[in-house]
């Protein structure tokens, strides 16, 4: 009640104080304001004016590939399935019940952007902003961006921008990203801190350009195991575990750490370039530049005392780290022709040092204490756009090491006309698995391993089909072909004991070719107010053994009603969301690597999940208010993320988006 309360205060005070601003017009208030006035936004004055208003158009956002956008202050129904923790659709993933625990994979995309190895513990990364997921500022006035969101108990969240700049040239951002949740059930407390500044700037003449950021990251969380006695305490239903803290768990004395901090460049020099009459476009251009990147990382495992749920120990209590050190430098020569196109050829330099405190004998193998050397590429990128098509290509061939491989990517599109647009694209890769799969070092005796000498690169093989229409809806189809697909699992040659279901926990690689089908289709149907927004995904995965589990359908479909209120100085949103995949075995989870593996054993899902939300905008600011999986108390106890990992009850869940400019 009390969130209900501050919402109410909310729409009433900020919809007296807007009905005499500016507002998007009533056409469409679900897309961007397309460089119209916004209400608030100060005058902005140029040179040889004598005044001018600022637009939203003058706050730009500028991705890793420089393609730029600018800042959206509106409500829609792709704003309410991106508020969330990771701030992006997570149509594919299905969270634990806390926040900051990982996410289990409803569908799979396997194509890589790099060709070198990551450091693992991979479902202890989704919260992780890794270079390309740093945007950079240009901005007319100083600007903020701020969200804030409840948790589960004695916590909440906040993501925080400031943008601002010293002049047009020179932009700064500061952004800090925190939250701490207790969680509903015991030992499952989970908190982080993401820092990030950037800076951009660009000379008067726009020859030089560069680009920074620096990044410190750190995420903890609590481990329990999952539930001991689901059965009885959580599938049965009885009232008195209804509070989830009663219940029990395997274990309240372990907890796991990633932490990393990176420094970032990215510069240009054009030298030279004939400029058209507008002076923002060049005819013909020839620019160097450089990019480079140091970052240190390190993923840790800790436990008060060794449990025989992870098999024997070395020590009576378990303390594994495993870090990374990267350094990567890449030179680059950039041709563009107005009638040619974009070409830039590039050379890559990677040094990684991948290390643990010692060397390791065991009963079978000597294991290293660390992986380290250089890495060495070539590469190529394409760009033209002719009339209606639109071309995109990329290649990159390892020239020396042992763990990148070889990438190429095509994409090809066309513009049919206003409503309608064809994409295709291909992509081939090859690399190493992540360095926990080729080494691993722990406390625990079983969780030691080298694979460098028997683990072959990864390879990825396919294409993708895109139709977007406003008229038919979008759809999508993807094939895949993977070779040497690897993944975690309990050795099939052990005995497990019960009590120790995750002793044997490994590293494997498949031998035989997976064959991957994923086809979505997403369509938006309107009356009046109303509209249900729907999206299918369909996946079929071909392969000898069943190492690869996806569930074959995923849908998502949300009915909502749209309007205005308070003299159009308010626009809301309201309605229902059901999200339901077919039973699969799920992968388990494994707090030790921080990595899912392949279990056979038990099906999940077949259940559904009702969100009913109310959104609103009032000028910049956007109001969430959501009742998450509502028909829990109703519809059965089976509703689960990863064996013994349950997803959440029914909670009513407040936040807020403001955005302030001054």
């Amino acid at each position: 009640m009390r969130y209900l309360l501050a919402l109410l205060i909310v729409f009433f005070s900020q919809a007296i104080s807007a009905q005499e601003d500016a507002v998007a017009p009533p056409g469409n208030p679900g897309e961007a304001n397309m460089g119209r006035k916004v209400g608030n936004l100060p005058p902005k004055k140029k040179e040889g004016d004598k005044g001018q208003d600022v637009t939203i158009r003058d706050y730009k956002i500028i991705g890793y590939e420089r393609d730029t956008t600018f800042l959206d202050t509106t409500i829609s129904i792709q704003k309410e399935y991106k508020y969330n923790f990771l701030r992006k659709d997570d149509f594919e993933l299905m969270p634990f019940a806390n926040v900051g625990q990982p996410y289990n994979k409803l569908g799979v995309n396997f194509d890589v952007k790099d060709t070198y190895p990551k450091l693992g513990a991979s479902a202890k990364h989704y919260n992780y902003m890794e270079v390309r997921d740093v945007d950079y500022y240009n901005v007319a006035t100083p600007m903020s961006d701020l969200m804030f969101k409840t948790t589960f108990e004695q916590g909440q969240l906040l993501d925080a921008l400031l943008a601002f700049n010293t002049s047009k040239r020179l932009n700064f951002s500061i952004g800090f990203k925190g939250f701490r949740s207790l969680g509903k059930y015991q030992y499952s407390e989970a908190e982080s801190g993401n820092f990030k500044m950037t800076a951009n700037y660009e000379t008067k003449d726009k020859r030089y350009n560069l680009r920074a950021h620096g990044a410190a990251q750190n995420s903890l969380a609590e481990e329990n195991g999952g539930l001991s006695n689901k059965e009885l305490q959580f599938e049965s239903g009885d009232s008195d575990f209804k509070d989830r803290s009663r219940l029990d768990v395997l274990f309240s004395n372990a907890t796991n750490r990633l932490l990393g901090k990176r420094y970032y460049l990215d510069h240009r020099y054009i030298l030279f370039g004939s400029k058209i009459d507008s002076g923002k476009t060049r005819t013909t251009a020839l620019a160097l530049g450089h990019e480079f990147t140091y970052e240190t990382k390190y993923y840790q495992y800790k436990q008060t005392a060794q449990n025989d749920y992870f098999g024997d120990g070395y020590d009576s209590s378990i303390s594994d780290k495993a870090s990374l050190k990267t350094t990567y430098n890449q030179v680059y020569a950039q041709f563009s022709n107005k009638t040619l196109g974009v070409l830039t050829g590039l050379i890559n330099h990677y040094h990684y040092n991948y290390f643990f405190n010692s060397v390791l004998q065991t009963p079978t193998q000597l294991i290293q204490s660390q992986l380290s050397g250089d890495e060495i590429s070539a590469g190529a990128k394409y760009v033209k756009k002719i009339g209606g098509f639109q071309l995109n290509g990329s290649a990159q061939v390892n020239i020396s090491g042992d763990l990148s491989g070889n990438l190429l990517d095509a994409f090809a599109s066309y513009d049919i006309n206003k409503n309608n647009k064809l994409k295709f694209s291909l992509h081939s890769s090859s690399r190493m698995p992540n360095f926990n799969f080729l080494l691993y070092q722990s406390d625990y005796s079983n969780y030691n391993w080298q694979h460098t000498g028997d683990f072959n690169k990864i390879n990825n093989n396919g294409f993708q089909f895109d139709l977007d229409s406003k008229v038919f809806g979008n759809l999508m189809a993807k094939y895949t072909s993977l070779d040497n697909y690897t993944y975690f699992a309990s050795d099939p040659s052990e005995t497990v004991v019960e009590g120790g279901e995750q002793a044997f926990v490994k590293p494997f690689q498949e031998g035989g070719t997976i064959n991957i089908l994923k086809v979505k289709y997403a369509k938006e149907f309107k009356w009046k107010g109303f509209a249900l927004n729907n999206t299918v995904m369909y996946q079929d995965v071909s392969q000898a053994n069943n190492v690869l589990n996806v569930p074959q359908v995923v849908t998502r479909n949300t009915l909502y009603y749209s309007n205005f209120g308070f003299k159009k100085a308010l626009y809301f949103q309201t309605g229902v969301t059901l999200k339901y995949f077919t039973a699969y075995n799920a992968d388990a989870y494994n707090p030790v690597l921080g990595e899912f593996y392949l279990q056979n054993q038990e099906e999940l899902g077949g259940f559904p999940m009702l969100d009913f939300f109310i959104n609103a905008r009032v000028q910049q600011t956007r109001i969430f208010l959501k009742a998450e999986h509502f028909n829990s108390s109703f519809s059965g106890n089976n509703f689960y993320a990863a064996p013994n990992y349950p997803y959440r009850d029914f909670v009513i869940r407040f936040g807020l988006v403001w955005n302030f400019f001054s």
